[in-house]
This record gives structure tokens, C-alpha cells and sequence, in this order.
């Protein structure tokens, strides 16, 4: 192993960016117990967990049951 590495040509990974985002959410805690026990028997971290699970349902194209198929009508004051 080198003692010293020059970096002055590297160039940025240009999928960085593309690879993950960092958010911010709500979760109930609920919610987030379930996928915390669920990675302490699978040894998977729970936010590769709750990824994984949402890769999945998007891949299915599934839809939460409580949205309503029919666009909502604008109340009148």
C-alpha cells in the first residue's frame, strides 16, 4: 500500500447521486419496531429493510387499499 495517493485527477462518480437519497419521514413507532425486530433476525439493517420493502411494492406497482379511485369534488364554502 502506497503511503500517499494522488487524487488531484479523480473525477466525481457521476451516479452518486442516482445510487440513494437521504429524506426525512414520519414513521409510527409501530412501524418502525417491526422492521428493527426484522433486521435483528435477518441481520439486514432495518433502513436497507423498509428500501428493500418499498423497491418491492413499487416493482408491483402496488396501491395502498384506502385510495379512493374517483378524483375528490372541491368543497364549497
Amino acid at each position: 500500500m502506497k503511503s500517499n495517493y494522488d487524487f488531484s485527477k479523480a473525477i466525481k462518480n457521476p451516479y452518486a447521486k442516482k445510487l440513494k437519497k437521504t429524506i426525512c419521514i414520519n414513521i409510527s413507532e409501530s412501524v418502525l419496531s417491526y422492521f428493527k425486530e426484522l433486521s435483528e433476525k435477518t441481520d439486514i439493517p432495518y433502513q436497507t429493510l423498509i428500501n428493500m420493502f418499498l423497491a418491492q411494492a413499487k416493482a408491483e406497482k402496488m396501491e395502498p387499499k384506502f385510495i379512493a379511485k374517483t378524483p375528490r369534488k372541491k368543497q364549497v364554502a
